[in-house]
């Protein structure tokens, strides 16, 4: 009976010496609330343009939201210490994708931009995300592919307008027209049909893409082997193809987004992206 009293004394203290452990283990709120705050919409959209920067001016608004992220993959022996900087340029991008691909992803959920599901789990411990960018469900539109987000801006754009829209290529569409040079491979891009459309309204329509979240241009025979159109990126997906995010980085630096690197030749705006524009509603 000693014997059996001595062996449950044991087994009492061991369980409660595992219900305080897993309560100082636990992270309070207090404690979630000391850890930086990393704001997603801002890292992504440092993800697109700092690697089409000429120099390493950081993106306003992104610095420290970066530097958590860079200090995780520090952490984790994919980044070197001198590239944690607040820049994310083509090495940090180069680190985040090797991060996700270590996490079990491929193709367009490896593409080097922070999605929802890979920063939160990056930032266990170290930060907290706000600001959370959802690509959405892939859907139907004209008998393409695109996204719920890229849906609604279109949708948005429409309202503006005071017409429909539609569309000539659609999202998701990998090799499936080589003149469009793998950005449509990912989520976020569309051409938009202008046949019909007289030059203003060929410009009204990219200039209220632009005012929803758009990297939009209107593209002529003479830039290339295509029929005139409107090709339209939507800032911040994180579905993106490599190709689309370096238009959106290029649209913020003033430029065309085409290999010939031009200046940007669309009605001026102040650009903003989706989430922005709903904000100012």
């Amino acid at each position: 009976m000693k014997t059996k009293m001595k062996t449950h004394g044991a087994i009492t203290a061991l369980a409660a010496s595992a219900v305080l452990g897993c309560l100082t283990t636990q992270a309070s709120p207090e404690a979630a609330a000391a850890l930086p705050v990393v704001n997603m919409e801002a890292t992504v959209l440092a993800a697109q343009i700092d690697p089409r920067r000429a120099d390493d001016t950081l993106t306003p608004g992104a610095k420290d939201s970066v530097l958590a992220v860079e200090r995780a993959l520090q952490a984790r022996n994919l980044l070197d210490a001198r590239w944690v900087d607040g820049y994310f340029g083509t090495t940090t991008i180069s680190a985040y994708a090797a991060y996700q691909r270590s996490l079990g992803y491929t193709g367009l959920a490896a593409n080097g931009l922070p999605g929802p599901s890979s920063l939160t789990t990056l930032g266990q411990n170290r930060f907290t995300v706000s600001n959370v960018l959802k690509p959405g469900a892939k859907v139907q539109r004209d008998g393409y592919v695109v996204n719920t987000r890229t849906q609604a801006m279109l949708t948005e754009a429409e309202r503006l307008l005071g017409r429909r829209l539609v569309l000539s290529q659609g999202s998701y569409n990998p090799g499936g027209d080589p003149t469009s040079a793998g950005t449509h491979d990912g989520g976020g891009v569309v051409d938009i049909h202008v046949e019909g459309m007289s030059a203003d309204t060929r410009t009204a329509v990219a200039r209220a893409l632009r005012q929803v979240g758009f990297a939009a241009w209107v593209r002529s025979p003479s830039q290339g082997d295509w029929p005139w159109h409107i090709h339209a990126v939507a800032i911040n997906d994180t579905d993106q193809a490599t190709q689309a995010q370096n238009q959106v980085g290029d649209y913020y630096l003033g430029f065309n987004g085409l290999a010939n690197h031009r200046p940007d030749d669309g009605p001026r705006i102040t650009i903003r992206t989706w989430e922005e524009y709903q904000r100012t509603r």
